[in-house]
């Protein structure tokens, strides 16, 4: 069962105070903060060594970044992955979820056989959970999304989906897409041989023109979507305290205070 993972680095959530805006690109200057892998595609990494420990097979993990994205990469290798790959290129940078994905659907054609394709559901930084639907799409292979469990069996799959309240399991052929959630498993932690043979591994790096992929598929001039402007929220000011002498005097006064604020 081979298995590639795509997975993203994100910035650091306890360092998103730092995060700062380039005001002529419009796009986050995620260099100048610390960033991890994306905790969702941690999932994924986890679930396909899984696989592979079941069923045997290759895991190869993939992402697209700037060259400090190596450092997810070998992360990945020490938790099990068989083989990296980085692209990156300077070409590359601005693109939206739909020249990402033309991108990855490019580099896994490159890569050849494969039996699943794992992404985590969506990334914390855009939040949007079209990634992987839309390198499926362009695969023209099926997906399965938001899934809790997973089977896999021969040239089957069969995933729990979580669905609001509820969930439904969904069978597909290989090969396909599935996005995973948090609830699929308990990532491991990477062992010190692990650490060390990632250390030392090799990290396949391909470009623009590795991928035979033209100046207007990829970056800004690929993105079917543009960022016209993106700004930080104003500061709040502090806060007013209703006080009274009973609950239903601080409610008078909260009303009043709405009121004379023409708010309500």
């Amino acid at each position: 069962m081979n298995t590639i993972v795509c997975i993203k680095q994100v910035p650091d959530t306890e360092h998103l105070q730092e995060v700062t805006i380039n005001p002529e690109t419009n796009t986050l200057e995620r260099e100048k903060i610390p960033a991890v892998i994306n905790p969702f595609d941690v999932n994924a990494i986890e679930e396909a060594v899984r696989i592979k420990e079941k069923q045997g097979g290759k895991v190869t993990v993939m992402t697209m970044g700037p060259p400090q994205a190596e450092e997810a990469l070998r992360t990945a290798l020490a938790m099990g992955a068989d083989e990296a790959i980085l692209l990156t290129d300077r070409a590359f940078a601005g693109s939206d979820t739909w020249a990402t994905a033309k991108t990855l659907a490019r580099a896994i054609k490159k890569i050849g056989a494969f039996d699943l394709i794992l992404f985590g559901k969506q990334a914390i930084d855009g939040d949007t959970a079209q990634v992987g639907p839309e390198v499926a799409e362009a695969l023209s292979i099926p997906q399965i999304t938001y899934v809790s469990k997973l089977e896999v069996e021969d040239k089957k799959v069969k995933g729990r989906r979580t669905v609001e309240d509820a969930y439904e399991e969904v069978e597909a052929n290989t090969p396909c897409v599935i996005t995973v959630t948090k609830d699929i498993n308990e990532p491991r932690f990477a062992s010190i041989k692990g650490l060390l043979k990632a250390k030392k591994a090799e990290i396949i790096k391909w470009g623009k023109n590795d991928l035979a992929l033209k100046d207007e598929e990829v970056g800004l001039n690929g993105s079917a979507t543009q960022v016209i402007k993106i700004f930080s929220p104003p500061k709040r000011g502090k806060g007013e305290m209703i006080t009274g002498d009973s609950a239903d005097e601080k409610a008078s006064k909260l009303v009043e205070k709405l009121k004379a604020d023409k708010i309500i």
